[in-house]
């Protein structure tokens, strides 16, 4: 008795909707790719932003501790936090400086908002006199 033989001709190579999708499965891949690099840029320009919001936080304390004050001068540090071009912030950053509670700790908060959103960031310290 005869064994079936395969014929080469339809086993050899990949079918076109193999191929396709292959292809289908890989464009999502790299689309999922893409998606995760476009986040992973919106993060670290949110931790830029913060970091020099720090900054400026830290230019209005160094300043308190200097003159040894919880209530310095704000019009020239509030003037360089509003220009993007000193602060680094995007749009028009604010700052204010809230009074001194009764252990004489200061909260400081800065706010900006970036171009491309809605909503506003804000970084808040305390500081005491030492």
């Amino acid at each position: 008795m005869k064994t079936p033989q395969c014929n080469r001709l339809d086993q050899s190579g990949m079918s076109l909707i193999e191929v396709l999708i292959s292809m289908l499965i890989f464009s999502f891949a790299i689309l999922g790719l893409v998606s995760l690099q476009v986040n992973a840029v919106k993060v670290s320009y949110g931790a830029e932003d913060r970091t020099r919001a720090a900054l400026m936080a830290n230019e209005i304390i160094a300043t308190m501790w200097t003159k040894k004050t919880l209530s310095p001068s704000l019009t020239s540090w509030k003037t360089r936090l509003a220009d993007p071009t000193v602060s680094g912030l995007p749009g028009s950053a604010t700052g204010t400086v809230g009074a001194a509670d009764a252990n004489g700790v200061v909260t400081i908060t800065i706010t900006w908002q970036e171009p491309s959103s809605t909503t506003t960031d804000s970084y808040i310290t305390q500081v005491a006199m030492p």
